[in-house]
């Protein structure tokens, strides 16, 4: 009964939430080790005899373990979303998760690139004029221009641009759908790499291609970005989430509307686009230090 639950929850949360296949693979390793926290612990067998004192246990185990808050609260996060869909299909009557309340986690600042930086990269910075040299240049220009997450552009095809409209289809989490406008510049070079795409005889409908013409996979993306930002940056973090960042904290600095930047970033709460406010802020208040008389 108790993998039965967990299969038919995870087949929930990937036909109707449209949940990716990282998080289900975390939401089925959650409640695999709950599951067997319960019958080590206190030899539960079954969801329906849990309480929340089990819960609590469970949490106050991880916190002892010494879990980050931040890995604890997807847990809970788990937990709570198990045990509502329990109750919302009336296997449970009542919901022992429901007053579990997420552990503090400190602020972290998203990580960005300086404009300097990036102009540096983009612009002075010599690229072959091979198929590798433009794909790696198109592949930054990509992530900077338009803020797009690593999964969303590596199933790039290349019918997801329109060249007429100066728009790109992305296709997002869930399998949202979201058109993200992209200036000439960028549309020229893409027009530059499709025709060296064609010459090398890369017959593929996705976008952007290994030197072999196979479509891109993580770690290819990882260690091409790494590599670039590292020519600009002494910062610790370089990957393409820091160029995501950069798109949106640069949008900010300049007068974006916040709504704006949420709708450009594929996020459906508000909320998870404020973060990078406080980059813009921390801008003030240096503009306002260097300046002010009084600062």
């Amino acid at each position: 009964m108790v993998l039965f639950m967990i299969r038919f929850f995870l087949k929930y949360l990937s036909s109707e939430k449209r949940y990716s296949g990282h998080t289900l693979i975390a939401y089925k390793r959650d409640l695999e080790q709950f599951q067997s926290y319960l019958k080590a612990e206190f030899e539960i067998s079954d969801f329906d005899e849990v309480k929340h004192v089990h819960l609590r246990s469970w949490i106050v185990e991880l916190t002892d373990l010494e879990l980050s808050p931040v890995s604890v609260n997807r847990k809970i996060a788990t937990l709570k979303s198990f045990y509502k869909f329990l109750v919302a299909r009336e296997y449970l009557e009542a919901n022992p998760a429901e007053e579990l309340k997420p552990l503090k986690t400190d602020r972290k600042l998203p990580s960005f690139i300086k404009e300097s930086e990036v102009s540096l990269l983009l612009d002075s910075i010599e690229y072959n004029p091979d198929f590798e040299g433009q794909r790696d240049k198109l592949l930054l220009e990509l992530f900077y221009s338009t803020g797009i997450r690593l999964a969303e552009l590596k199933n790039l095809k290349d019918n997801d641009i329109n060249f007429y409209e100066n728009t790109i289809r992305v296709l997002g989490k869930r399998n949202k759908e979201r058109i993200l406008p992209v200036n000439n510049s960028l549309i020229q070079l893409i027009r530059k790499y499709l025709n060296l795409k064609k010459t090398e005889g890369m017959g593929s409908t996705f976008l952007l291609l290994t030197d072999a013409g196979k479509p891109l996979y993580p770690m290819f993306i990882y260690r091409k970005i790494k590599s670039y930002l590292s020519l600009v940056t002494t910062q610790s973090k370089k990957s393409p989430h820091v160029l995501r960042h950069t798109f949106a904290t640069h949008l900010l600095n300049k007068g974006a509307d916040l709504n704006a930047v949420k709708d450009l970033l594929g996020h459906t709460s508000l909320a998870a686009t404020q973060v990078y406010t406080h980059n813009s802020i921390e801008k003030l208040k240096e503009a306002f230090n260097q300046a002010h008389p009084k600062a």
